[in-house]
C-alpha cells in the first residue's frame, strides 16, 4: 500500500498503472473510517484492478458555524485500517497541495445544493464538487464508490459527471448500519450514550415510513406526519428536515414513487445526523 501526499505523484502513479484491462477503481473520504468507508473499499475491489483511497478532510465544504478544525483527524489509525484491506494507493495531501493560495475556480451543481441539506449549509456541497472535480483529474479513476447514507452529494456528483462528462463510472454501494439500526458515521463519535440510544429514531422512522409503503401507502404528507410523530418521543432529537423528493431531480413529491429519496436530517443533542430510503421497485402500488 503505497502513500502519496502530492498530486503529480497520484497523477503519475495512475498513468503508470492504467492499461487495458485494469480499471482504476477510487474510494474519496474525508478519514475518520469506519465499517461504512471501509466497504466502499471492498467495492471498490471488485470492480476495478489498482484502487486508491483518498483521505482529506476538505475546507471548502465547512461553513462559517461547523468548526473545520475540529474534525477527527487520525492518518495513523485509518491507515491502520486500510492496511488489511487490498488496496494499491492512498492519497493523503494537504490542504496547500489541493487549493493554492490564489485558487479562485469552482464547480457548482446549480440548484441542487440548495436543497435538503444544502438550505442549512450555503455552499457545502459547491466544496464537495469542487474538490471531488479536482481528485477526479488527479486520480484519473475508471470507477469511484460513494456510499447512500450521502445520498444527496452522491446524486449531486453523478449529475456533475454527467454535464461535464467526466470520463468515471459511479457506484453508489448501500448503507452500513450499526446492530441497531443507527447508520455508521463518523459523527456519531460525538454522541453520549444516551444520545446515542435516541439517535436510532433516524432509522426507526425511515422503518415506519417503509411499513406503511409497504401497507399501500403513497400519500407522503400522512407518511411525513407518521414519522415526525416518532420524533416527537424522543425529546433530545429536534428534526432538520425530512423531505421526499425525485432521486433524478431533487424536487419534492406528493406521492411515493419507485427509486424515489426519502431524506431525514436532525440534530440529536448538537449532533447533526442524517439518514434516507431509496423506495425499491417492489414497493408501487
Amino acid at each position: 500500500m503505497k502513500i502519496v501526499s502530492t498530486a503529480s505523484e497520484m497523477h503519475e502513479l495512475s498513468r503508470a498503472n492504467r492499461a487495458p484491462g485494469c480499471r482504476i477503481g477510487f474510494v474519496p473520504t474525508m478519514g475518520a473510517l469506519h465499517d461504512g468507508h471501509l466497504s466502499l473499499v471492498r467495492r471498490a475491489r471488485e470492480l476495478a484492478k489498482f484502487v486508491v483511497v483518498s483521505i482529506f478532510v476538505n475546507p471548502t465544504q465547512f461553513g462559517p458555524k461547523e468548526d473545520f478544525s475540529k474534525y477527527p483527524r487520525d492518518l495513523q489509525a485509518d491507515l491502520k485500517k486500510l492496511s488489511s484491506l487490498d488496496i494499491d494507493c492512498v492519497f493523503a495531501p494537504e490542504p496547500g497541495e489541493i487549493y493554492s493560495q490564489d485558487f479562485r475556480t469552482h464547480v457548482e451543481v446549480e440548484d441542487w445544493g440548495k436543497r435538503l441539506c444544502g438550505s442549512t449549509r450555503p455552499g457545502h456541497f459547491r466544496g464537495v464538487t469542487t474538490v471531488v472535480a479536482k481528485l477526479f483529474n488527479i486520480v484519473t479513476p475508471d470507477v469511484a464508490v460513494f456510499g447512500q447514507k450521502d445520498a444527496q452529494q452522491a446524486f449531486i456528483i453523478r449529475r456533475m459527471v454527467r454535464d461535464l462528462n467526466f470520463d468515471v463510472e459511479i457506484v453508489i454501494a448501500p448503507i452500513v448500519r450499526e446492530s441497531d439500526g443507527l447508520a455508521m458515521s463518523s459523527r456519531n463519535r460525538y454522541l453520549s450514550a444516551e444520545e446515542r440510544r435516541s439517535a436510532t429514531v433516524l432509522f426507526r422512522s425511515l422503518q415506519k415510513a417503509q411499513t406503511l409503503v409497504g401497507e399501500g401507502n403513497v400519500r407522503v404528507s400522512s407518511i411525513v406526519e407518521s414519522m415526525r410523530e416518532i420524533f416527537d418521543r424522543e425529546p433530545s432529537a429536534k428534526i432538520d428536515y425530512i423531505e421526499w423528493v425525485d432521486s433524478t431531480t431533487l424536487e419534492p413529491i406528493d406521492e411515493v414513487e419507485e427509486g424515489s429519496l426519502l431524506a431525514v436530517a436532525a440534530f440529536v443533542g448538537s449532533t447533526r445526523l442524517i439518514d434516507n430510503w431509496i423506495v425499491p421497485a417492489m414497493s408501487r402500488h
